[in-house]
This record gives structure tokens, sequence and C-alpha cells, in this order.
């Protein structure tokens, strides 16, 4: 008989590296292909997110429960960062506060779709799928192992 909370897990755990590479493989996109040169608080982003392809990767693979813990860690520490990086693009009080960025400045917006959806926006989105996802496996690890 298959365990189906394992089964769960496993999915998880996928859909999360998947989050992880597809994010990793858009901030690629964004700066390669449109030519978008990112902001130190995107470079920050960037940090954070590709080891998470990597770490989620192998935990894919070797059905490693464990590395959840890892996943949590770098995904709110990236929350952390994008979601000021999105205050820095959308409220005026947190863009006028910020000092000079680099080259690029944070608050600038490459793409503004829907008026709401920018580079950072998409960036927490990820971050919380992630986060959210790894908590969910942690916890059922946690309750498998009582």
């Amino acid at each position: 008989m298959i365990d189906k909370k394992s089964d769960i897990r496993d999915n998880l755990m996928f859909f999360s590296w998947a989050v992880s590479v597809i994010a990793s493989l858009g901030s690629l996109y964004f700066s390669e292909i449109r030519q978008f040169a990112p902001c130190e608080l995107c470079w920050y982003q960037r940090i954070i997110m590709y080891p998470l392809a990597l770490i989620l990767g192998i935990a894919v693979v070797k059905k490693d429960y464990n590395a959840s813990l890892y996943s949590v860690v770098f995904s709110g520490l990236g929350i952390l960062v994008s979601l000021y990086h999105y205050l820095i693009q959308k409220i005026p009080v947190f863009a006028n506060q910020v000092p000079a960025c680099g080259i690029v400045p944070c608050n600038g917006q490459y793409i503004n779709w829907l008026g709401f959806i920018t580079i950072p926006f998409l960036s927490l989105t990820a971050f919380m799928i992630i986060f959210s996802t790894s908590t969910i496996v942690l916890k059922r690890s946690k309750e498998e192992n009582r």
C-alpha cells in the first residue's frame, strides 16, 4: 500500500522545486533576454532563490524532507527582501526614504502588469509558495516521526 502522506510530501517538494526553477529562469529571462538590468535588491532575491532550486532539486531526488527546513529559512528571507522591494516600488513613503540603490534604482518598475504585478511581486509570490509548501512538508514530517 502506498503511503499517502509520503506522496503528498513528494508532490509538495516537487512543486516547491518547480516554482524555484521557474522563478530562477524567469529572472534570467528578464535580465538576459529582455535586457532588464537587475537592481541591488533584485540581486539579493536571486542570491536567495538560485540555491533553492539546487537544494530542493537534490531533496526531491533523495526524498529528503528535512531539506524543507532550509527552504523555509531561505524563502522566509526571500519574502522579507521581496516584500521590502515591493513596498519601495508601490508605497511612496518607502520610496522616498530609500537611499541610492546602485546603478539601477530599486523603485523602478520594468513591468507593471494589471497595475500591481512587478518583478518583486513575482518573486514574493514564488517565495511565499515555497515557504508555505515547505512548512506543510515539515509539519507532515514531524507528525510522521511521532
